[in-house]
């Protein structure tokens, strides 16, 4: 399939996908959304070639959030059609997605554009990068799972401010705030993340697994969540990467993983 707004790539087992509309610092319009899922489809096929997806921007930013210039399509007049129609469907599939997910956040991640760089399994940004909710600036409210993102890694007095202030955070303070995993140079940005995606692409499957029980686990019970390991324990232990995990164990060598 070919795409206007994005570019993506599959080398080694990692799938790149790029936000590619640097005259708008890569607004997330409709159009640029619809790809993105439709190339997220894609590479969890497992014909792909995939075993995990790094998620970034092209020029300056990686996200500058929805394009508020869009001309309404038919079915999609109001903002909440927008949201379930097209950007909730992605942020879902995101969360529920069968392959590890980085996103490697090379300049703003402002609106929709924060909750695409917070979904990240991995969140690597550069020095420059900031996070942004400057939804409280036009009279709107938080979306795209930003409430629930926020409240559940950076804490709800942080979330709070994040989202009533308005003010950007630099990702040197996210690191901080426990949002992101990695604050590195600008130059430095895609050589980390590649060094990630190496190690989640040399992967047992069942790092696809652990990344959907985490998920699932923020809504969970505690009994229920011990019931979800253990059934996915004997998931796990069937695969075929758990057998060459465990011969590698007794044969006293590094295993070589297929992802299955």
């Amino acid at each position: 399939m070919s795409y206007e707004k994005i570019k993506t790539t599959v080398d080694n087992g990692i799938a790149t996908v790029t936000l590619s509309d640097p005259k708008t610092l890569n607004a997330a319009g409709v159009d640029l959304v619809r790809e993105l899922h439709a190339a997220f489809e894609d590479h969890a096929k497992p014909d792909s070639g995939a075993r995990c997806v790094i998620l970034t921007g092209e020029g300056r930013g990686f996200c500058s959030g929805a394009n508020l210039t869009r001309t309404p399509e038919p079915g999609l007049e109001t903002s909440r059609l927008v949201l379930e129609r097209v950007y909730n469907p992605f942020i879902s599939l995101m969360r529920d997605y069968p392959l590890p997910i980085i996103t490697a956040v090379n300049g703003v991640a402002a609106g929709i554009g924060c909750s695409m760089a917070l979904m990240g399994d991995l969140i690597v940004a550069a020095e420059s990068a900031y996070f942004l909710q400057a939804f409280r600036r036009i009279g709107l409210v938080p979306d795209g799972g930003a409430t629930y993102l926020l409240a559940r890694t950076a804490g709800r007095a942080r979330a709070m401010e994040l989202t009533l202030l308005g003010d950007k955070l630099p990702a040197r303070t996210a690191l901080e705030w426990g949002l992101i995993n990695r604050c590195v140079p600008d130059d430095q940005l895609m050589t980390t993340t590649l060094e990630l995606a190496k190690a989640l692409a040399g992967g047992p499957v069942s790092l696809s697994y652990t990344r959907k029980m985490v998920w699932e686990g923020l809504d969970a019970e505690w009994a229920e969540q011990l019931a979800v390991e253990a059934k996915m324990q004997d998931v796990a232990a069937a695969s075929a990467d758990a057998q060459e995990g465990r011969l590698a164990f007794v044969e006293k060598r590094p295993a070589v993983f297929t992802g299955r």
